[in-house]
């Protein structure tokens, strides 16, 4: 199919780039076999059977072709380059304000690296689109059928190994625009990528052409002179399919990315012979639009007569979702690498080529944010003047195009827009001079001193620049340029620079959103939960919502949501800036943040994981909980999200019992601090909301004690267990001790364990003291000893911040210890020398402030109760540690014993006894002064039966003495001295 046909449409072309080549390079070489070849590739795909339009990217040019040629051939098959597995999704295209990206996302994989997972696929969709115009053609056409016939979904990680082209994208993306990562890092896809893969070729076309980047040349050099109404159907096609060739013929070898593109074709062309055999379709009556890179293939499969057969890899087993997605002009740029601006400028393109041509393109029915044509035509206007330096161009080496007026031969319309000269259009000088006004107004509204003079200036060096690069017109890259040029100064005094507002000025970052009806349904439960707070939710921008749960109950579900919502999406979605959600607290007000429709995306793939926003939370947290690098403090935060947004205590329960098996087998004490903040929570919170304990945190505690005990005398000496680790395996022993304990744990253990320490690092040295001190080993009396033996050891004075980095340390376990800290500190300022604290005062502060920032208030607070509050008394102040002791209280016994005191306390102050007696129901009245006070030595011989209760119970045996031998009470003593001694003991611990 590549020989030269010299009686073809196009001998005549053929035989004038013959000539050329053999002027150029003095005889047939690879030019002439490179150029012939642009040729046959032309004229193959033109007689093909089955038509084909090639198409370009978000291109206004081929949006206009396509629509003027569906009005003109009315298709009843539709092929479209786009991935098969999205052709349910494009029906709900029409609820949705475009641009709009079709997504494929698999957050479980099967059949490809974990690592890759979540896999997504995207393809923009926007207005002045080729494939839009195919898709509302063939979906508002009674009659005519759709077709998407390029690889799936999963065919794209398969092939192109997605994956890590993903990767490597974000990692590239340093700081994209605001909107740009509305795709986040999915793979794109798109139909009609056309652009140089020769950089050199890039490189010397830009040169030639007078313009920075490649979607400036594109716009001036093919995109205008395509989108005049003088070029037919015909021409265009030509026009496209040749740059496809030129593009194809100089690609560079890079054999993956050949492959997968001939692997793309064979596909595409596999699908469609399929559809036809199956319906029986005519070919003519059918059209295939795709790219003009895949238009002219070279592939066996080409064609509805192709030879080739190939083999379609059947799909791997990951489970693959799909939906829409709000995208945005700076988010496509950013996706396929085009200039910033580029698709805004196409936008505008389109509405202006539109006007000028008269084409009237297709809308899906009820397509939101899209204005219905009107039936009052504005009168076309003239060609745009930059086709004319596109001639001059084409001396570089660029292809050059305009409408023709006559054909070379029949059917060969590719002649006439390589020969003819462009048509000049001169200057519209309404347009530039309403450009020019509009951005000085942009201008002075974003802070810039910007007046009438610039806009003349502005004016003046858009018609100069245009000028210097061979325009005739200048177009809107120029015009950018020259504003930036005459209003941009040393600084930028607002958030946009002018070259942002020009962009802004020219059609901005417009931003899709998904209609309620295109929602999943998720989403749309969101939003019907939320409805009672009347507000747009997928308005975009920052709303605040106001929740009084005192006075509207019904909030309350609202709140849940807004909570749940917090935890499931990105930062800023839905931000509480009133009103906090902890263990067994509820604020009865909240004030929040939400920004929903900003992050929408967010949302939508949240609808791939579940039906509800309870259902995602629950997989995420057993995801967490279950997953290869869960440790015992991620599955306790997990359980305490459980209760927080769930109220769940079946799964509370589930992830608690599967906490404790991995404390179990845990080796290290990495999560130490971690485990003790979150079992205290827990262990608070259960104890004031459940009447008992749950059976796992029970387990927990007591596995926990003998757990940390084991490994506690391994961390004193681990080199990696930090000191703050070691002080939480002592915070949890000590703190859940007395539980622990009557759970069945013995109390030996953690001394044993603590007796079997011996640490070598200084402030774990002294985190052991704090412990050997706890249990009573070590007396304060020894503990200061020691820290005044560190300070007169001039060897051990430079590490002695380490000693205190261990005390503060000791807090979290011991809080008792505070004054012993504060007395360390203190002695050290008084007695080391200047040249010495000098230089270790910043260690003590970086030692302290690395190591034990959170433990340092609690210092703070117990250093001001003990200094003096004014710096009067400061100089007659004493330390309480060098305070003498008191002597020890001796007791004195008044005569009469303590039971004569108490009781002539009563007659002393009635009218306290009287309320007390009134109080508890007593009318006895007083006794008569003269009588004695009733005394508790008789009692036992009044009552002898609780007497013999009480021995019995103490198992004293004995009798009573004979009556008037002793005192009754001296009786008792002397026949049941057990029994006296025991009540003597009693009281004296009392």
């Amino acid at each position: 199919m590549n020989g030269h046909h010299e009686n073809g449409t196009f001998a005549a072309l053929r035989g004038q780039l013959q000539e050329a080549a053999t002027a150029f390079a003095g005889g047939p070489d690879v030019l002439e076999g490179i150029l012939l070849g642009m040729v046959d590739d032309v004229d193959r795909a033109v007689r093909e059977p089955l038509e084909i339009f090639p198409v370009c990217h978000h291109s206004p040019a081929s949006a206009t072709a396509m629509a003027r040629r569906l009005r003109e051939k009315q298709p009843k098959v539709v092929y479209l380059e786009l991935c098969e597995d999205m052709a349910p999704l494009l029906t709900e295209l029409r609820n949705c304000r475009l641009p709009v990206a079709v997504q494929a996302f698999a957050g479980d994989v099967d059949g490809f690296p974990q690592d890759w997972a979540p896999l997504s696929v995207v393809a923009p969709i926007t207005e002045a689109s080729a494939e839009y115009q195919a898709v509302a053609y063939a979906l508002d056409t009674p009659g005519v059928e759709l077709v998407l016939v390029d690889r799936s979904a999963d065919h794209v990680f398969q092939w192109d190994t997605g994956g890590e082209q993903a990767q490597e994208a974000a990692a590239e993306d340093s700081g994209p625009p605001a909107g740009a990562a509305l795709h986040g890092e999915a793979v794109g896809v798109e139909l009609g990528d056309l652009r140089p893969r020769f950089a050199e070729l890039e490189e010397h076309l830009l040169r030639h052409g007078k313009v920075r980047h490649w979607s400036e040349w594109w716009h001036q050099y093919v995109e205008v002179p395509l989108g005049d109404s003088a070029a037919d159907h015909d021409a265009y096609r030509q026009v496209m399919l040749l740059i496809g060739s030129l593009f194809r013929r100089l690609a560079p070898g890079d054999g993956a990315r050949v492959r997968v593109d001939e692997d793309r074709e064979r596909y595409m062309w596999t699908r469609m012979r399929e559809h036809l055999a199956a319906t029986g379709t005519d070919p003519a009556d059918c059209l295939y639009v795709c790219g003009a890179f895949h238009a002219v293939s070279r592939v066996e499969e080409f064609g509805v007569h192709g030879t080739g057969t190939f083999t379609i890899s059947p799909r791997t087993a990951t489970t693959w979702q799909y939906g829409l997605i709000p995208s945005s002009h700076a988010a496509i740029e950013a996706q396929f690498g085009l200039a910033a601006g580029s698709v805004s400028i196409a936008a505008t393109e389109w509405a202006k080529s539109l006007k000028r041509t008269r084409v009237q393109p297709y809308r899906l029915a009820g397509q939101a944010g899209t204005k219905n044509s009107s039936a009052r035509k504005s009168p076309a206007k003239k060609v745009s003047a930059a086709a004319a330096s596109g001639a001059r161009a084409a001396r570089g080496g660029q292809v050059a195009v305009t409408a023709p007026e006559s054909a070379a031969g029949d059917g060969d319309r590719l002649s006439g827009f390589l020969r003819r000269p462009p048509v000049l259009d001169g200057l519209d000088e309404a347009e530039l001079l309403g450009w020019s006004v509009d951005i000085v107004r942009a201008a002075r509204r974003n802070g810039y001193l910007a007046s009438t003079a610039d806009a003349i200036a502005v004016f003046e060096t858009s018609v100069l620049l245009a000028g210097m690069r061979d325009r005739a017109k200048p177009t809107p890259y120029d015009f950018q340029d020259a504003a930036v040029t005459c209003i941009e100064k040393d600084a930028v005094p607002g958030r946009r620079d002018v070259r942002r507002l020009v962009e802004i000025m020219m059609g901005g970052d417009r931003i899709g959103q998904v209609g309620y009806d295109a929602l999943p349904p998720l989403a749309r439960d969101v939003h019907d939960r939320l409805a009672p707070l009347g507000m747009k939710l997928q308005q975009r921008g920052v709303q605040r919502a106001l929740l009084d749960m005192a006075s509207r109950p019904e909030l309350r579900a609202c709140s849940d949501v807004l909570w749940m919502l917090r935890r499931l999406l990105p930062h800023g979605a839905a931000r509480p800036i009133m009103g906090e959600r902890r263990l067994g607290e509820r604020s009865i007000q909240e004030s929040w943040d939400l920004a929903l429709g900003t992050h929408e995306r967010a949302l939508i793939e949240l609808g791939y994981e579940g039906v509800s926003i309870e259902q995602v939370l629950e997989q995420r947290l057993r995801r967490d909980a279950y997953g290869p690098q869960a440790t015992t403090a991620t599955v306790l935060a997990a359980v305490e999200d459980a209760v927080l947004y769930l109220r769940s205590r079946r799964l509370a329960d589930e992830l608690g019992t599967h906490a404790l098996k991995l404390l179990a087998t845990e080796r290290s004490v990495d999560g130490a601090p971690e485990v003790l903040r979150r079992v205290r929570g827990l262990l608070a919170y259960y104890r004031t909301s459940e009447p008992v304990l749950p059976a796992w945190i029970e387990s927990f505690l007591k596995t926990g004690y003998a757990h940390y005990c084991t490994l506690l005398p391994v961390a004193f000496r681990d080199e990696d267990a930090t000191v703050g680790q070691v002080a939480a395996m002592l915070g949890f022993l000590f703190s859940m001790e007395s539980l622990a304990l009557s759970l069945g744990c013995d109390r030996a253990q953690l001394e044993l364990s603590v007796a079997q320490s011996h640490p070598e690092e200084p402030s774990k040295t002294a985190l052991l003291w704090a412990a050997q001190v706890q249990l009573g080993t070590l007396s304060r009396a020894e503990l200061r000893g020691r820290c005044d033996a560190l300070l007169d050891n001039p060897l051990v004075v430079p590490a002695y911040p380490r000693y205190l980095s261990g005390f503060v340390h000791a807090l979290e376990p011991v809080p008792g210890l505070a004054d012993v800290v504060v007395e360390a500190v203190s002695n050290a300022f008084g007695r080391l020398p200047d040249a010495v604290l000098l230089p270790w005062l910043p260690l003590l502060i970086t030692t302290l402030r690395s190591g034990a920032a959170e433990l340092a208030p609690l210092l703070i607070r117990e250093a001001g109760r003990i200094f003096p509050g004014s710096l009067a008394a400061l100089d007659a102040w004493i330390p309480p540690w060098r305070t003498p002791p008191a002597p020890p209280a001796t007791r004195r016994t008044q005569p009469g014993g303590p039971a004569r005191q108490g009781a002539a306390l009563l007659p002393a102050h009635p009218a306290t006894c009287d309320a007390v007696a009134a109080l508890l129901g007593c009318t006895e009245e007083w006794t008569p002064p003269a009588a004695p006070p009733p005394s508790a030595v008789g009692l036992p011989a009044a009552h002898p039966a609780t007497c013999d209760a009480a021995a019995e119970l103490l198992g004293c045996e004995g009798t009573w003495a004979a009556s008037g031998s002793a005192p009754p009470g001296a009786a008792l003593a002397t026949r049941h001295p057990a029994t006296a001694k025991a009540l003597d003991s009693l009281l004296t611990t009392t």
